[in-house]
């Protein structure tokens, strides 16, 4: 049971948090201006864009013990909750009507998919997010002017942080679907649409057993596709830098050996029922409305049945931000919010005077 849990779990986060960061970079930015950050994904990243909608009480968090670790006052949408690194305000959900959209704002929706057939109707998908996007363009050229938001969107900083919903809901939760399309097949339909994405963005700017081995197996091959993909966009696109995480093996280590990192536990969930706290039921409700509640989230490697807590958030994000290569790469998100440069050997040596390049 304890490793299928860990194979479920590992399956969805390795592609839920397999994102691509698109910065396109002007001239005129400097190491001290701040990028805008547009954010589009899953329930991974979700602010509270499904407080706005009608869905599933799994699609949402805005109710305890959501929202208890005190950064928030109250429960907001968020299913893991947390700051950020690159001095920003708190990026807001597009939905929220209040919403100032100056410094980025985030699309993402608990339940979606890059496909719009995953869990359709009951999240906001990929491609209606990409509309959102567009919307914002409008807002922020009318606030802004013409010149002003063309700074802002192309100077920007873009996440994806979704997939999951696609695989084990919408491949292998869907008998239909898995009729209709081979394993192989299905990965390039997600992938496929995922680079559409990508474009959109550029032209702007102008799980049981068997199952969870399959689901693993989805996720790895996404990765790799995803890995191709964008090593083919960086030669094909000017100015196209990317952040990419080997979030799988990083959490592996985390779940593996939690006291290496500050945890006491790294199979159990916080909050959920069950042998490893592993149905999801955290917040009473759903179809089982019965959950236990650990008394300190922090020893915890997984806050419920799917998202890891609070504290790996952080962990991760310090990760993301200033990481190594062997961790993140080819850039950190530090690199990419400040436009440091990463000068190679070729890069020294060509700095060289002539002269001193000789023995």
């Amino acid at each position: 049971m304890m490793r299928q849990l860990f194979y479920s779990r590992m399956a969805i986060i390795s592609v839920s948090l397999v994102f691509v960061i698109l910065y396109f970079m002007s001239n005129s930015v400097s190491a001290e201006k701040h990028s805008a950050f547009f954010i589009f994904g899953d329930s991974s990243v979700d602010p509270g864009n499904n407080n706005y909608i009608e869905t599933i009480p799994e699609n949402q968090a805005n109710y305890k013990p959501y929202g208890q670790n005190g950064f928030f006052k109250d429960p907001t949408g968020r299913f893991s909750d947390g700051p950020e690194y690159a001095k920003l305000p708190i990026i807001p959900p597009y939905l929220d009507p209040s919403a100032d959209y100056s410094h980025g704002v985030n699309f993402a929706s608990g339940g979606a998919g890059i496909l719009s057939t995953t869990n359709e109707g009951q999240a906001i998908d990929l491609k209606t997010q990409l509309k959102y996007f567009e919307e914002v363009e409008k807002m922020l050229t009318e606030k802004l002017g013409t010149s002003k938001a063309e700074e802002v969107i192309s100077d920007a900083v873009y996440f994806f942080s979704m997939g999951s919903n696609d695989y084990l809901g919408g491949y292998l939760g869907n008998p239909k679907m898995q009729e209709l399309h081979h394993p192989e097949e299905y990965v390039g339909m997600v992938i496929g649409n995922l680079t559409r994405a990508i474009q959109v963005i550029m032209r702007a700017l102008a799980v049981e057993g068997g199952c969870f081995e399959q689901a693993n197996a989805l996720a790895l091959a996404h990765n790799n596709a995803l890995k191709t993909v964008l090593t083919n966009l960086e030669y094909l696109l000017k100015d196209f830098k990317y952040c990419n995480s080997d979030f799988y093996n990083w959490l592996h280590d985390r779940i593996n050996n939690p006291s290496n990192y500050g945890f006491k536990e790294g199979v159990n969930a916080c909050c959920g029922s069950g042998p490893y706290g592993g149905v999801f039921t955290c917040g009473g409700t759903k179809k089982l409305t019965t959950y236990e509640i650990c008394e300190n989230a922090d020893d915890y490697v997984w806050w419920d049945s799917f998202h890891p807590t609070e504290r790996i958030h952080q962990q991760f994000s310090k990760a993301l931000w200033d990481g190594p290569q062997a961790s993140v790469g080819p850039y950190n998100l530090r690199d990419l919010f400040f436009d440091y440069e990463k000068l190679t050997i070729a890069d020294i040596v060509d700095e060289i005077p002539e002269n001193e390049n000789t023995l």
